[in-house]
């Protein structure tokens, strides 16, 4: 005999979120289409809306629910409390009718004959209105976890009932127009995945902050998931670059250890009636624990398999390619698998239409008080309001900063009235993250400290607009907002590339209308990422026990692995950038440290010359075949293989920098080879920087050895003009417009046209002074690589020159 309220996740889809709610129906869609794809969701049943409504009137309650919720005030916190709390009561004394009861406790027996009689369950709210594309209830209804036992089944049953009417769940659906008793609840009953003894997280098919959509997002930590959630953990973070995923390459993009300083795990206590109770608790993590990954490679390249495959079937079900999905995994510690839990419509990127580019650009940059993980990318200002417990809430004032140790769904009420959100736990994927994107709010999480550094009262501004990492500094900061619709942006010929050597920054780059990276610089990559000398990698026996100190911690995830942890960093870091612009070109420039700067990394002392003038010193193509570097040099070849052959960017183009004669071209060049990088195999493109005025004269020399050139305005200035930049004393000889400067520009250009090769400049000079590029276009240069900030302005001159040289 067919079930009355029950539904099986085989026998529902998408379309059933009126019967069985926005959880269950996406739960259902993924077992019933994906499971034979290879996506494992555990089985299970709703039991559904109709069960809900049945419930109430059977025990005639819904007059009751209305004299309760009637003439409710949404932001009379107190009257909120009070009448949530006699909701929820009411729910939970109801009696479940006899056939209802009978219907629910023979599918956890169906449970029991599939997984055994020792299967435990996961009992999950599921509203009908949640999990929209412009609502996602996120957290908004309660979870019971572990649960086995008839009555526990059926008390679990109840209270995901009675959670429709939290707080936060009330208020959630005044704020977003839903009508309190036309919203209905139904159940999630599922076989539970063990992640309490294994790990769990988020994912999203695009990057969170920036809507770029080639990137696969995972966050992850050990223990159940809603620590991730809630934000009270910082957890591990991966990337996985969708466009190379499919065609068959399997290598994370990019990876952030998280701190993961604790994990939520299940434990058992007798009740006052001494029956055996599940409950969840937080436990510290070990040390071995928070210095590696919670999950392996592996498992990361699994996750994006589900999401891609999870992706393209809601693409295919709702004929739309912007349908970006924010979805939870599971791994079991037991069976060792990975589960989908869930998946939900993405509720940001996907509600944004047209072309219009909009960038926060900040003005001012004192020291900041305060950084951590940026949530979107905007900028406000406000008086900071710190909110150490829940019943300080009634304190906070319209636009203020609020700032706390993390969020639960319980403060929504407030924080749609905040300015920012600071928190100091968490990642890009918790609670306060989540609630401040929809909201539109610049949110900063997993500060650590914010909390203890910012205090109630004082003036702040909140920044998410420098890439993944979000700085509060004090007072209110000068920014401007820059809104371009690039549907109606004429395309100059003269191509315009950016230049970026942050990899933190390259996906909020990414929806610049730049034809590709025309300088991607190591140097900060080495010196933010990596922070020690690769020498001191290699041979941590020539340093002092504090430098060992140093990088032991630095290479910890990577098992002590000095080489590892160096190609590794370097080459996601490169892949990052690459992926930004990715099939477009990326030029990619090999160190250029000078002695001094090699020097000040850990350990770099031990290794690096003294030179009285480093600028004219140890640089550059110099040290790449040299006895004293090249060891190190085969970690930086090895990086951009990986990245390339790998991790699939074969977009990225080396350039050598600083490259004085013919012959030490030709030595580089050989180097490469030896290390895996041959100019002309597997379609390797090298360049060199034009910057030594030897580079011009010879120019025709040097062309036979490169596949570009790229003019490097800075030093091709100084050596010009005999100038050295960093010197205060004759900086102001210093100028990229200087007569003989144009000039040694013009005949670089020049000479890559008379050897057919790529003709470009990355210097300063095109960035800070229009009329360089314009010089530069009307001599037929072929690309102008700029920073960020001055492509668009840049953009225009360009067309308006090139108007006026077919006029002409």
């Amino acid at each position: 005999m067919n079930a009355r309220y029950i539904r099986w996740f085989r026998e529902i889809s998408i379309k059933d979120v009126p019967l069985v709610g926005g959880k269950n129906a996406n739960l259902g869609e993924m077992y019933r289409a994906l499971t034979p794809l290879g996506v494992r969701v555990p089985n299970g049943f709703a039991v559904t809306s109709e069960a809900y409504r049945y419930l109430l009137t059977a025990n005639q309650a819904w007059d009751k629910l209305h004299e309760i919720l009637n003439g409710l005030d949404p932001d009379d916190v107190a009257d909120l409390q009070r009448r949530g709390k006699a909701a929820r009561e009411l729910i939970r004394s109801l009696t479940i009718p006899d056939d209802l009861k009978k219907e629910i406790l023979a599918g956890y027996a169906a449970l029991k004959a599939e997984y055994g009689e020792d299967v435990s369950l996961a009992v999950r709210s599921s509203a009908t209105a949640e999990d929209s594309p412009n609502a996602s209830f996120a957290g908004q209804n309660d979870t019971y976890l572990n649960i086995r036992g008839e009555q526990a089944l059926l008390d679990a049953y109840l209270r995901c009932m009675a959670s429709l009417f939290t707080d936060r769940s009330i208020h959630y659906k005044i704020d977003h127009g839903f009508d309190q008793f036309k919203v209905y609840n139904s159940a999630v009953i599922m076989k539970m995945v063990r992640s309490d003894i294994g790990a769990s997280g988020v994912m999203f098919s695009l990057d969170t902050e920036t809507g770029f959509r080639d990137v696969v997002f995972i966050n992850a930590a050990y223990g159940l998931g809603e620590n991730v959630v809630q934000g009270a953990v910082d957890p591990d973070v991966f990337y996985v670059h969708k466009p190379t995923y499919e065609k068959g390459y399997r290598a994370v993009l990019k990876r952030r250890l998280g701190s993961k300083k604790i994990k939520m795990i299940l434990s058992e206590e007798l009740n006052t009636d001494n029956i055996a109770v599940e409950y969840t608790r937080n436990v510290p993590t070990s040390d071995d624990e928070r210095s590696h990954y919670a999950i392996s490679d592996d498992d990361v390249m699994i996750l994006a398999d589900y999401a891609i495959k999870v992706e393209r079937h809601y693409q295919q079900i709702h004929g739309d390619a912007n349908h970006p999905m924010d979805m939870e995994w599971a791994k079991d510690g037991i069976d060792g698998q990975l589960y989908m839990v869930q998946a939900r419509p993405e509720t940001v990127h996907s509600q944004q239409k047209g072309t219009v580019l909009e960038r926060y650009i900040l003005l001012d940059h004192p020291k900041p008080l305060v950084s951590g993980q940026a949530v979107g990318t905007k900028i406000a200002a406000g008086r900071v309001r710190v909110i150490n417990d829940v019943s300080e809430l009634p304190t906070f004032q319209d636009g203020e900063v609020l700032v706390s140790d993390t969020t639960t769904p319980d403060w929504e009420p407030v924080m749609r009235r905040a300015s920012a959100i600071v928190t100091n736990s968490g990642g890009r994927t918790c609670h306060a993250a989540i609630v401040a994107r929809e909201m539109g709010l610049p949110a900063i999480v997993g500060t650590g400290n914010a909390t203890e550094c910012l205090t109630t009262g004082e003036l702040v501004t909140v920044s998410c607009a420098e890439g993944e990492i979000g700085h509060v500094y004090p007072g209110k900061l000068n920014w401007k907002v820059e809104r371009i619709d690039l549907s109606h942006l004429p395309r100059p010929q003269t191509e315009l590339m950016i230049n970026l050597g942050n990899p933190d920054q390259a996906f909020s780059n990414a929806a610049l209308p730049a034809d590709g990276i025309g300088l991607a610089r190591m140097e900060f990559i080495i010196n933010t990422a990596i922070q020690a000398h690769p020498r001191a990698l290699l041979e941590p026996d020539k340093l002092d026990e504090s430098e060992r100190a140093q990088t032991a911690e630095l290479t910890r995830p990577f098992d002590g692995d000095g080489r590892r942890f160096f190609v590794t960093t370097l080459s996601e870091g490169i892949a990052t950038i690459a992926a930004a612009v990715w099939p477009k070109p990326c030029v990619v420039r090999t160190s250029d440290f000078k002695s001094n700067e090699y020097a000040r990394l850990i350990g770099g002392r031990h290794f690096e010359p003294q030179e009285d003038n480093p600028m004219l010193g140890f640089r550059g193509a110099a040290r790449y075949s040299h006895p004293d570097y090249v060891e190190a040099f085969a970690l930086e070849c090895a990086a951009i293989k990986r990245a390339r052959e790998t991790i699939g960017m074969d977009n990225i183009i080396p350039m050598i920098p600083f490259c004085r004669r013919v012959d030490e071209a030709q030595r580089t060049l050989q180097t490469l080879a030896a290390n895996g990088l041959e100019r002309g195999k597997n379609g390797l493109k090298v360049y060199m920087m034009c910057e030594i005025p030897n580079n011009v004269i010879q120019a025709d020399a040097f062309a036979q050895h490169f596949d570009g050139f790229s003019i490097g305005s800075n030093d091709l200035t100084q050596l010009t003009l005999g100038v050295d930049r960093d010197s205060d004393k004759v900086a102001f000889d210093y100028d990229e417009r200087d007569p003989g400067v144009l000039e040694m520009m013009r005949l670089t250009v020049a000479a890559c046209k008379r050897n057919g090769i790529h003709s470009s400049i990355c210097g300063q000079g095109p960035s800070d002074y229009p009329e360089v590029a314009e010089f530069l276009v009307r001599h037929g240069i072929d690309t102008l690589s700029l920073n960020p900030d001055a492509l668009l302005s840049t953009w225009a001159k360009v067309v308006e020159i090139e108007k006026s040289l077919q006029q002409a």
